[in-house]
């Protein structure tokens, strides 16, 4: 099931955390060779996590991360403001309307289905908060991702081809956009919507802090 968690009530969740700031270090650092920092928990961190994000995470059977992402508006501080503006030709996006997805990750052995089901819940927080459109940076391994879930963005800025492919993309989530990728996550839209009320308890969640 997808849980919605922010960072300043983790604490009430600590399996799920905990697999998952260790799960993003397997896959950031380990697999992908990103320079990242790891904890002396083995957990992967950043500034961003201190901004009270929202996460939204697939929590498997046993109460363990199977796939997370994390939102922020745009205006506080981002990743995209605040490393690759250059992609955007050194144009800040900011605005209420647009959020911020990062730290995109699936672990290892999750199941088929799991990065549908996190961008379908991407679309249950857009339509709570008002938001229109997600940002965020993504690397080449990403694409044929996108197309799968059937969920590609907006290109915006890009600079490198192939493997080192780095882009600037920006995603909106129509009718049609939630009808394919509910179908792709093998989960109905009545049933995505039941978990986000279980998780805001059936009334429109608070805003996100931005230090």
């Amino acid at each position: 099931m997808i849980r919605y968690v922010y960072a300043s009530d983790l604490h009430k969740h600590p399996t799920l955390a905990h697999s998952m700031f260790r799960d993003r270090a397997d896959q950031f650092k380990t697999r992908l060779g990103w320079a990242v920092r790891i904890d002396a928990h083995g957990e992967e961190r950043d500034a961003y996590d201190a901004m009270n994000p929202l996460y939204v995470i697939w929590e498997d059977a046993g109460g363990r991360h199977g796939g997370s992402m994390r939102l922020l508006p745009t205006t506080g501080r981002t990743m995209v403001n605040d490393h690759f503006s250059h992609l955007t030709d050194g144009v800040h996006i900011q605005s209420p309307a647009i959020w911020e997805c990062t730290r995109f990750c699936l672990a290892r052995g999750a199941r088929p289905g799991v990065a549908a089901a996190l961008m379908l819940a991407g679309g249950e927080v857009m339509r709570a908060f008002g938001v229109a459109h997600y940002i965020g940076v993504f690397d080449a391994r990403m694409v044929q991702i996108y197309r799968r879930i059937g969920a590609c963005p907006e290109i915006l800025g890009k600079h490198g081809d192939g493997r080192d492919m780095i882009a600037v993309g920006l995603w909106e989530f129509t009718a049609g956009a939630q009808a394919r990728v509910a179908r792709r996550a093998g989960i109905s839209p009545a049933l995505s919507q039941s978990w986000f009320d279980q998780s805001f308890g059936g009334t429109r969640a608070r805003e996100v802090e931005a230090a």
